[in-house]
């Protein structure tokens, strides 16, 4: 069997860890899903692989790749489980982790809670040494003091240690003797400085950028240690990839040094599989919806590009409210999450209402119906009891569900309750989650100039193609795609992803001073800076370059980005620049203003190797007839006419090109399931993908 011929994606969720092994030459798939194990999310990753690999008759396939997604390091941060951290800062910025900016996320809320800082006060360190806000020296570093502190910290029993100097952006030689000492006089504590993981103006958010990376170093260390250990013992001796927040992908080694930029790892794959979709059909706006067993996520992805956004927050006290977490300033896929999926809990508020998450069941115990010790019910309890999912073959049969158990759990914690009958509050559940995801979604969509009326929604993960016409139909959306394997989408999306990496340089200058010669010298040395990181995954691919500059006008608090060709930044010109920059800000808040002055902030390059995304044969099944593809009919609950009525149930596996499924309609497979209501009809590509098309 031909050296590179399969790669393997594994995403690893807060319910299921998903698997999906491409055969680049052929286009086939195989796929396995099983339940995350969250005490050691490896041991999901190795039995699965092994399950998985069983499947393939033969010889094993010999993997030239396998790229991983996981949840490891946001869930270090939200349940505080990373390395006892310290930090060296500059005397007088000892507080900064604490001050943040001094904002209030709810104004009226006296008794608002702030997340504790990541790295406690006693082992938050100051050393004397002053940088301007320029770049020159106003007080030099004191090594003796360094080695003091470090003495300090180590007695302390610190395992992982941040450095963030004020002003290092601009001048990182600080920073840079520091590290020399700690390498001399520490060399085992795991290090990371802030001229390394964010090189960028505003002391807050780079501090605890630095300090968020250094918390979970040791943690990601170790994981990917353990886990390229239990693939070497299957005898996989490919390039293991990390999924990037950014949408990209790495290698271990850079993962392993900036762990705070794979924090939003599983979630972006999707969107970038969207995207893949959208350019491929051509689908000027498009809706990725990704709803799994504990979260809902979303992205607006416009003429073939989801948006990046620099600034995001983990570990918020209020998960839902922006403010009340940790800034984490390192590119991310600008994507929304809200805590709806298939195991968010329904239950009485304190007012005497439904309330549907954002708590979740997770994989352990998971929901009623998967008889593991749950006793909530959830949304899947409720799509179970209203006929959405067949108890017999959920993940194709290997995991039967037990609907009189979610009747009851219904009945008892939701039904008796509101004085309704289990079957209204089932569709109580169902529906308040879609209104929930429907709220979310335009708001997200009017924030990106979109309209939901004319956007294609593409569905995927286990519980996406359920509600996604019940989402569409909220939001007065025409048109729904549910991809192959949709419910394994994440795991798709890494194959589509490219090897890349985003570096960024703050250094504040007015566009009508700025010295264009010595910008282009900055960014041909960032360029230079992520080639070298790239070749660590691959040296004999060409790089890439793309590049972004962040303005703003003179005295604003918050930066516009406007990407601009990669030619010699002399040749662009001040004008040009100007009436870039006046354009995108005309196009997202209305307005521009021409007479005032702008500035560049920082200066942004991606490096990245050419994509390698996988090729999608056409379905090789010739035009039948349609009562061929039908499983038989089961009652299920109609959003029109609130009552049950008769759905057809079809296979997927047997559907053909040019297929078409008048609503109401089951469409069945392992991973995943779509309904299609009364006002629906659908169809089948030549590729294999549903298009349902809405009245």
């Amino acid at each position: 069997m031909p050296k590179g011929l399969y790669r393997l994606g594994c995403d690893i969720g807060g319910t299921f860890t998903d698997f999906v092994l491409v055969n680049d030459r052929a286009g086939r798939f195989t796929v396995y899903k099983c339940l995350t194990t969250p005490a050691d999310p490896s041991d999901a990753v190795e039995q699965g692989i092994r399950a998985l690999l069983d499947q393939i008759p033969g010889r094993k396939p010999d993997i030239d790749e396998i790229i991983h997604g996981t949840t490891l390091v946001i869930n270090a941060i939200i349940e505080r489980k990373g390395a006892v951290t310290g930090l060296i800062t500059t005397r007088g910025f000892r507080d900064v982790l604490e001050l943040g900016r001094e904002l209030r996320y709810d104004a009226y809320d006296i008794f608002a809670e702030y997340p504790s800082p990541l790295v406690p006060r006693r082992l938050r360190l100051e050393v004397d040494e002053r940088i301007t806000s320029d770049g020159r020296v106003m007080r030099r570093l004191d090594p003796q003091a360094v080695r003091g502190v470090l003495a300090e910290l180590r007695r302390a029993g610190v395992e992982s240690l941040a450095v963030c100097l004020i002003n290092s952006y601009r001048n990182p030689n600080h920073e840079k003797e520091i590290k020399a000492l700690v390498e001399q006089e520490w060399p085992e504590v795991f290090l990371s400085t802030s001229v390394e993981v964010l090189p960028q103006i505003r002391e807050y958010e780079r501090t605890c950028t630095t300090a968020t990376n250094a918390y979970v170093k040791p943690i990601t260390a170790r994981y990917l240690k353990k886990l390229a250990g239990r693939l070497e013992s299957q005898g996989f001796g490919g390039k293991l990839y990390i999924m990037l927040s950014s949408g990209g992908i790495t290698s271990v080694e850079t993962a392993r040094e900036f762990p705070v930029r794979i924090i939003e790892s599983g979630p972006t794959a999707a969107v970038i599989a969207s995207q893949h979709y959208g350019r491929m059909f051509k689908i000027p706006d498009i809706f990725c919806f990704d709803m799994g067993g504990t979260t809902a996520k979303s992205c607006l992805i416009q003429n073939g590009q989801a948006g990046l956004v620099s600034t995001f927050e983990v570990g918020r006290v209020q998960r839902f409210k922006k403010g009340s977490g940790l800034p984490i300033q390192v590119p991310v896929v600008d994507l929304m999450e809200i805590g709806a999926g298939g195991g968010s809990i329904a239950r009485m508020s304190k007012m005497g209402l439904l309330q549907v998450g954002p708590q979740s069941a997770g994989a352990d115990p998971g929901p009623v119906c998967y008889a593991r010790g749950g006793r909530e019910p959830t949304v899947t309890d409720a799509d179970l009891v209203l006929g959405y999912l067949d108890p017999d073959y959920f993940l194709g049969g290997t995991m039967p569900l037990d609907k009189a158990a979610a009747e009851a759990a219904i009945a008892e914690k939701v039904a008796g309750p509101l004085g309704t009958s289990p079957l209204e509050a089932a569709f109580g559940i169902h529906d308040l989650i879609n209104e929930t995801m429907a709220a979310a979604a335009k708001t997200h969509i009017a924030e990106k100039g979109g309209n939901p009326k004319i956007i294609t929604i593409a569905a995927f993960g286990g519980a996406g193609p359920v509600h996604a016409y019940g989402l569409a139909k909220k939001i007065g959306a025409p048109r729904i795609i549910v991809p192959p394997l949709a419910g394994v989408g994440s795991a798709m999306g890494f194959f589509t992803a490219p090897v890349a990496f985003d570096l960024s340089r703050s250094q504040r200058t007015a566009l009508d001073d700025a010295d264009f010669s010595q910008i282009e010298a900055l960014f041909q040395e960032l360029e230079a800076e992520g080639a070298a990181i790239l070749q660590q995954s691959d040296p004999s691919r060409r790089v890439s370059f793309e590049r972004t500059l962040m303005m703003r006008f003179v005295g604003q608090g918050a930066e516009t980005d406007l990407a601009i060709e990669r030619k010699p930044f002399q040749k662009l010109g001040k004008t040009l620049i100007r009436r870039r920059f006046d354009a995108v800000y005309q196009k997202l808040y209305g307005r521009t203003y021409p007479e005032n002055p702008v500035e560049f902030v920082t200066f942004k390059v991606r490096a990245s190797l050419p994509e390698r995304p996988f090729r999608l044969p056409p379905l090789d099944r010739r035009r039948g007839r349609i009562s061929e593809c039908v499983k038989g009919r089961r009652p299920a609950f109609s959003v029109l006419k609130k009552k049950f009525v008769p759905f057809t149930v079809y296979d997927r596996s047997m559907l053909y090109p040019g297929a078409r499924m008048p609503g109401p309609a089951i469409v069945e497979e392992k991973e995943s399931t779509i309904v299609v209501g009364e006002d629906a009809r659908a169809r089948v590509d030549e590729y294999g993908f549903v298009w349902i098309d809405i009245k």
